[in-house]
């Protein structure tokens, strides 16, 4: 609830009627963040479940025609073009039947609109990029430390924003790091161990950037409606990661050509449909978690998503249990570290003595 909110709403309500009204905004507000967590999870596994079906299958065999480095980096960076601009078209569906067409250029002339077109830069294509090519390498292992994105952004939001960084949120990072550390040490025993350690090292990139993205983005949504947001941020990752991120990959992989022939074979595959729920999914991810964050604040709202619970869940649900394919179990420790990422983001968000205070 924004401070304009509060002050016409306190003008009419009664004291006790007032906190009422502000804990079941506070509620909704976690509600949604939960829920964010778990669009999180769903867009994951079905990403996932996509990259691993038809034509991505075959890229990734053993008798591939693709060189390694695209098999690491372009797949990745195509997946994430083909998710986020689905995406897209799903936040414009949306803003088209609520009539916000206009709304959307209107924001982009305003600081705020442009700071998250920024934040989108650095949030969609890059942290997305880097998130699923290490979701493809590692698996769902690396899926907490990508979610390490509460600690990235309290330390980030202390050096763009200027946000207190008590030793309270300190020790929560420090929590999340371990936990994190733990998970990355559990990987060398496993089999085709470099590989995975590269993974996690790719997935923190991913936690910086969207820690970035929530610290600038977080702040800007205050001011822009959620759903504007969303599909500025998704538009624009579409629009990089098809015309920026994947010509360099391509240039760099030395031929471009290989880029476009697996673009064509990608739409016109059967995982497409994977691709359209991952889409949808994605969209409520990170629309979900704006509106969370602008209700209870971006530390609350980011605790509650407990994204790194749901991403391992759901791949493991979906993949593992329901279509029964092997890789998918998570050890463990992997369960632990969850635990423990979720109870250092617990202590950034909120003072654990504020539970054993009397009421006033």
């Amino acid at each position: 609830m924004s401070k304009l909110e509060i002050a016409s709403t306190s003008a009419d309500l009664g004291k006790g009627d007032f906190k009422t009204s502000v804990k079941l905004d506070l509620r909704f507000g976690i509600a949604i963040s939960v829920l964010a967590g778990m669009c999180y999870g769903l867009y994951s596994a079905f990403i996932s479940l996509a990259m691993n079906r038809g034509i991505w299958s075959e890229w990734k065999g053993a008798g591939t025609v693709l060189s390694k480095f695209a098999v690491i980096y372009i797949v990745g960076a195509l997946g994430t073009a083909l998710n986020d601009s689905i995406s897209a078209i799903w936040a414009w569906i949306i803003i088209i039947k609520k009539r916000k067409f206009r709304d959307v250029f209107e924001a982009l002339k305003t600081k705020h609109g442009k700071n998250i077109v920024i934040a989108a830069i650095i949030g969609a294509p890059i942290a997305g990029t880097a998130y699923i090519t290490a979701l493809q390498m590692s698996g769902p292992i690396i899926i907490p430390i990508a979610s390490l994105t509460p600690a990235t952004g309290a330390i980030l939001g202390r050096i763009v924003l200027k946000q207190k960084l008590n030793a309270r949120k300190i020790f929560g990072v420090f929590i999340c790091a371990s936990a994190g550390f733990m998970i990355g040490m559990s990987s060398v025993r496993e089999i085709n161990s470099i590989n995975i350690f590269l993974g996690l090292l790719i997935a923190l990139v991913a936690a910086f950037g969207w820690g970035l993205e929530g610290a600038i983005a977080g702040h800007s949504t205050t001011f822009i409606d959620y759903e504007i947001g969303i599909t500025i941020r998704q538009t624009v990752s579409g629009i990089c990661n098809f015309f920026v991120i994947l010509p360099v990959l391509g240039i760099l992989n030395g031929n471009m050509l290989t880029v476009l022939q697996m673009l064509k074979g990608a739409v016109t595959d059967s995982s497409i449909i994977f691709f359209i729920i991952s889409g949808f999914f994605g969209l409520y991810a990170f629309s979900l978690w704006y509106k969370g964050n602008s209700i209870c604040g971006a530390a609350l709202g980011m605790a509650c998503n407990a994204s790194s619970f749901w991403g391992p869940f759901f791949c493991w649900l979906l993949l593992g249990v329901i279509l029964g394919e092997k890789g998918w179990s998570v050890a463990p420790v992997v369960w632990v570290g969850a635990a423990l990422i979720i109870t250092g983001i617990t202590f950034i968000a909120l003072n654990p003595l504020d539970f054993f205070k009397k009421k006033s």
